[in-house]
């Protein structure tokens, strides 16, 4: 906080960026962690992370009880979170049978045909989810979006504190400069990139921010180039000041994990580039041979709410989590090398410096949270001791409905290269340059 009590830019940038786990992963307001009669172990399971065992147990109650509308959403919703897309879909749509209004499960089926490029299907979705602006947007997108024209770039970084930057070529323009950040969803641009663009927003909402608001619009990009990727008819986002201004200049945008998605990606922290690879069975099998020659086992990816990433991993203060789901957050604007849930960090005895209370924000509000040390944070063999962290006593533990015990961010990182491969939907992460 700056003098006088006011909100500095930086600190709020800063918060977004260390508390977005707790921001992307919000609850849907439709109750879908709930459960009906009979549920109880196929949701204590999903709580703990057991999605491959949650997803029989759910089926095992439709087979006795189809008219269960919490066991169908719930199952679509793990096809979902592991881009099962087939499953997704017959469990969601048997859910919407039961309950056509639902909006846990049209917001579910919309994210699933958003993943696939479907975005007409999506439409019907967002709407009786709610999201009027989503419908809005992606009905402007003509044709097939994020065509990818290219098969590899490797992007140097322009700096990596305190947030990376990389150069990107908008429209065919010359290079500007965009952080990225998986905490976030779609491709951001500042105002005034977009304007040098040409861009007409489709939709635009007015949303508070601090003691003001800011307008975010929305419409659809023609090229984006990053080395030799380019991307093509890609949905993207900008946000104004009240007066037209950027709200941020210290980047000419942000790179979200739905890009990300649509390639085999490898953040290069120690190499300090950004690989960007078609996304193919045949480029999935180079990362894993690449991966198993690193000493790096696959860990499970799974995907919440559009742009969460998640895996296993584990934290320890005096007491041991053992594995456990957690958050995985590459890019960004955070000095911290985690975010412990706080309910976790006094369960595991971490300790935690009350008598040093952050002032941050997360969605848009002061929150306080206090720096925390715990022994060791391990994901897959990445390991970090006695490391800064931060935890948030109000966080809740099961956001989606599934218990996440912290968050790794950009400074966990630092030391090694990881990858994010959404067609086998696994998570490398190794130690040094990537090869």
């Amino acid at each position: 906080m700056v003098d006088g009590g006011e909100w500095d830019r930086r600190s709020v940038l800063r918060g977004a960026a260390v508390l977005a786990g707790a921001a992307a992963t919000a609850p849907l307001s439709g109750g879908a962690a709930t459960a009906l009669a009979g549920s109880g172990d196929a949701d204590a399971l999903f709580k703990a992370g057991k999605f491959e065992e949650a997803g029989r147990a759910y089926e095992e109650i439709l087979r006795t009880d189809p008219t269960n509308l919490h066991a169908a959403r719930r199952r679509g919703y793990v096809g979902l979170l592991a881009n099962q897309f087939p499953d997704a879909e017959k469990y969601l749509k048997m859910a919407l049978k039961l309950a056509p209004e639902d909006k846990d499960a049209n917001y579910y089926l919309a994210d699933c045909y958003l993943r696939q490029d479907k975005l007409s299907l999506s439409i019907p979705h967002w709407q009786a989810a709610g999201e009027e602006i989503y419908a809005k947007w992606f009905a402007a997108v003509r044709g097939k979006p994020y065509r990818i024209h290219g098969d590899i770039a490797r992007v140097p970084w322009q700096q990596t504190d305190p947030m990376p930057l990389v150069e990107a070529s908008v429209n065919g323009g010359p290079p500007k400069r965009f952080t990225f950040y998986t905490g976030t969803g779609w491709l951001g641009l500042s105002s005034t990139v977009a304007k040098e663009a040409g861009l007409s927003p489709v939709a635009s909402q007015k949303i508070e921010f601090l003691n003001g608001v800011i307008w975010q619009y929305f419409g659809v990009l023609d090229s984006f180039r990053l080395g030799g990727i380019e991307l093509r008819n890609i949905p993207v986002g900008w946000s104004a000041t009240e007066s037209g201004e950027d709200v941020d200049t210290d980047s000419d945008g942000i790179i979200g994990t739905w890009v990300f998605y649509h390639l085999l990606t490898t953040f290069d922290y120690a190499g300090r580039s950004l690989i960007l690879r078609r996304r193919t069975p045949e480029t999935a099998g180079k990362a894993r041979a690449a991966a198993t020659r690193a000493g790096a086992k696959p860990l499970p990816l799974w995907l919440a709410r559009e742009h969460g990433c998640h895996s296993r991993g584990s934290i320890a203060g005096i007491a041991d989590s053992g594995t456990q789901v957690v958050g995985v957050l590459c890019g960004g604007h955070s000095e911290v090398t985690a975010v412990v849930n706080g309910e976790k960090a006094k369960q595991l005895q971490i300790r935690i410096d009350y008598d040093r209370p952050v002032e941050t924000f997360a969605h848009s509000h002061p929150v306080v949270t206090y720096p925390c040390y715990p022994k060791e944070i391990r994901l897959g063999n990445a390991v970090a001791k006695e490391v800064y962290c931060y935890t948030n006593p109000n966080s809740p533990l099961a956001p989606n409905g599934f218990d996440v015990s912290a968050a790794f961010f950009h400074s966990f990182h630092k030391p090694n290269n990881i990858t994010l491969d959404f067609t086998d939907m696994n998570l490398y992460i190794a130690r040094g340059k990537a090869t």
